[in-house]
């Protein structure tokens, strides 16, 4: 058991799909669900992340062209639902610790609500 009641969770997101693990839902669709994130870089960060556990876009294969297609539209809807798709707002995904990438499932950060600087890091 874990701290949420369920089975030993080995992916965090996976956890968040399933429901066992609670977290702040923006939307859904079949392939993909989209949810705050709880440590935000700005006053919107949302995180989109595949039903399917894929480890990261470094994983990704023509196979997958269907949920990533999916995953950037869902990022366009949330964009809109946070009131920063005419503002602008960036994508970002990490792969691997040199990017500090934390949770190792395929995830899309959709940031916005203040004005970004470059480079990034």
């Amino acid at each position: 058991m874990d701290l949420f009641g369920g089975t030993v969770l080995s992916c965090l997101f996976c956890g968040i799909v399933a429901g066992e693990v609670p977290s702040e839902t923006v939307l859904e669709s079949e392939q993909v669900v989209a949810f705050r994130d709880v440590s935000p870089a700005a006053p919107s960060h949302v995180l989109v992340v595949p039903r399917e556990h894929i480890a990261n876009a470094h994983e990704l294969g023509r196979e997958h062209a269907q949920v990533l297609a999916e995953m950037l539209v869902a990022a366009q809807e949330g964009a809109r639902l946070e009131g920063i798709d005419t503002s602008g707002y960036r994508l970002v995904m990490n792969i691997g610790d040199d990017a500090l990438n934390s949770v190792p499932h395929l995830h899309l950060h959709v940031i916005g609500g203040r004005r970004m600087g470059w480079p990034p890091g």
